[in-house]
């Protein structure tokens, strides 16, 4: 077994398609599994509105991104990234573009679009539930997080 965090870069940026949804939901989630130990950014490759429902999903499990701020992956100030992971098709290409000019491992991890859930509004937060669950099963077992002694 590794040790924890074995694994972890320095800093890591999660890509999608409108950093409205899914990559600021894995940004945060990555923050608290790894609080401190890694510099963690997320965008899109265009820029969206965040969106409620998945503040609403982040909300019921402790985690506030009311306050983020959907931005491109242009927009970027700092590119010295040591993995980008992608979470949509097109941030994956654009994610391949800068390994042109970057040093930068990119790593591809397929994730459902949630806005795309039709039916009611517990059936629409359930489908945003279904994807924030899957980050979180991602993240845990892709940088070996293991949860601290209890106190």
């Amino acid at each position: 077994m590794s040790a924890v965090g074995a694994d972890l870069p320095d800093a890591v940026l999660f890509a999608c398609k409108m950093n409205a949804v899914r990559s600021p939901m894995a940004a945060a989630l990555m923050r608290r599994y790894f609080p401190g130990r890694v510099y963690v950014e997320s965008a899109g490759v265009h820029c969206g509105a965040l969106d409620p429902f998945a503040v609403a999903v982040m909300e019921e499990i402790g985690i506030d991104v009311s306050g983020h701020a959907p931005h491109s992956i242009a927009e970027l100030h700092d590119t010295l990234f040591d993995l980008i992971v992608t979470l949509a098709p097109e941030a994956h290409h654009q994610a391949l573009e800068l390994t042109r000019t970057m040093a930068v491992k990119v790593e591809y991890w397929p994730t459902i679009d949630p806005t795309h859930a039709a039916g009611n509004r517990e059936q629409r937060l359930q489908a945003y539930r279904a994807v924030r669950d899957e980050l979180i099963r991602r993240i845990k077992e892709r940088f070996s997080w293991r949860p601290g002694p209890s106190v």
